[in-house]
């Protein structure tokens, strides 16, 4: 008797314990965004796209920030952004989407920091 119990609470625990709203969160940070760049109080809408390592985006502003295409990889909540585009002098290189950046990534919300202040808050499409 005790082991039918133990094997019908068993069976209801796998049926009913998972929660469906976890099946519906996006784990990986691949796909298309949309969203808004920000330096020190300025913002410029953005589109990015991540795919296996590489990324590519645009700017409603030019070179605010500065996105072309390159390579990213992730690691922990670190991104790493390779830029592979050639750049003019005229404006200030800190803008080029490069280097190091923390992230979360929480659902279809991507936010990107760096150390200097830069934020990219993204929404996956």
């Amino acid at each position: 008797m005790k082991a039918k119990f133990l094997f019908l609470s068993l069976i209801i625990l796998s049926t009913f314990g998972c929660n469906k709203e976890d099946d519906n969160i996006e784990t990986s940070i691949d796909g298309n965004y949309i969203g808004i760049f920000e330096r020190s109080g300025n913002t410029s809408n953005v589109e990015l796209t991540f795919n296996n390592g590489i990324w590519t985006g645009e700017s409603e502003t030019v070179k605010f920030p500065a996105l072309c295409n390159g390579t990213y990889s992730d690691s922990g909540n670190v991104m790493t952004f390779e830029n592979s585009c050639p750049w003019t002098a005229e404006f200030d290189w800190t803008l080029i989407l490069g280097g190091d950046w923390s992230y979360t990534f929480n659902g279809n919300l991507l936010i990107m920091t760096k150390s200097n202040g830069d934020k990219y808050t993204l929404t996956k499409q």
